[in-house]
């Protein structure tokens, strides 16, 4: 089973970049669906970037296509999230997941998804 670490998170101002990453241990990283959600106070986790395993297929929420990238690294069992332009709406715990598979049609439900990191906070400020 493998396991998820995430980094990178902090405070910035409006317009500033962040690059978060997750790490992976004690499993077969290419061998899993890799996507990242976040979860705002008060509000339910939302869907945020997903990338199949080989890096075939790359999925964004509507929020944040065109300011977010999401990338692997398979041979260092790396998960990244680039986030360019942030928005105070973007603030929130950021959280990796890992799925052994995944279809088109379920990719942005975290129920799909059975390994969780612990999450690392993004606040941007106005």
């Amino acid at each position: 089973q493998v396991q998820l670490g995430e980094s990178g998170g902090g405070l910035v101002q409006a317009g500033a970049s962040l690059r978060l990453s997750c790490a992976a241990s004690g499993g077969t990283f290419r061998s899993y669906d890799m996507a990242w959600f976040r979860q705002a106070p008060g509000k339910e986790r939302e869907f945020v970037a997903a990338i199949r395993k080989y890096g075939g297929g790359i999925y964004y929420a509507d929020s944040v296509k065109g300011r977010f990238t999401i990338s692997r690294d398979n041979s260092k069992s790396i998960l990244t999230l680039q986030m360019d332009s942030l928005k105070p709406e973007d603030t929130g715990n950021y959280y990796c997941a890992a799925s052994s598979s995944t279809i088109t049609s379920t990719i942005r439900n975290s129920g799909s998804y059975a390994t969780w990191g612990q999450g690392t906070q993004v606040t941007v400020s106005s």
